[in-house]
């Protein structure tokens, strides 16, 4: 009888069995983090976009401008966030010779 696996990124599976499973939590870490740091840059898009397109459509109405602009200040502020924690991670595996990602 075959068992079925639920088949994750990166060759992962959640049975137990085969080359990498998913038997602790730093392993189902290390299997979402890509995932995570690709959803994380659509938000950053779509946070980029609508900021942009609320300062187009304002005409002129300074509430809806200083909207537009936090939402703009706030994606740029999360593309740092999200930058610094890909180089950190990018960091430790060097420094440490593990592979996170």
């Amino acid at each position: 009888m075959k068992k079925i696996a639920l088949q994750l990124p990166g060759g992962y599976n959640i049975s137990g069995q085969g080359v990498h499973s998913l038997s602790t939590p730093a392993s189902i870490i290390n299997s979402l983090l890509p995932s995570i740091f690709i959803f994380a840059g659509i938000i950053l898009f779509a946070m980029l976009i609508g900021g942009g397109f609320s300062i187009f459509v304002s005409a002129g109405n300074p509430e809806k401008i200083k909207k537009g602009q936090a939402m703009l200040v706030n994606a740029l502020i999360g593309f740092f966030i999200i930058f610094a924690a890909y180089w950190i991670i990018q960091i430790l595996e060097f420094s440490l010779g593990i592979q996170v990602l």
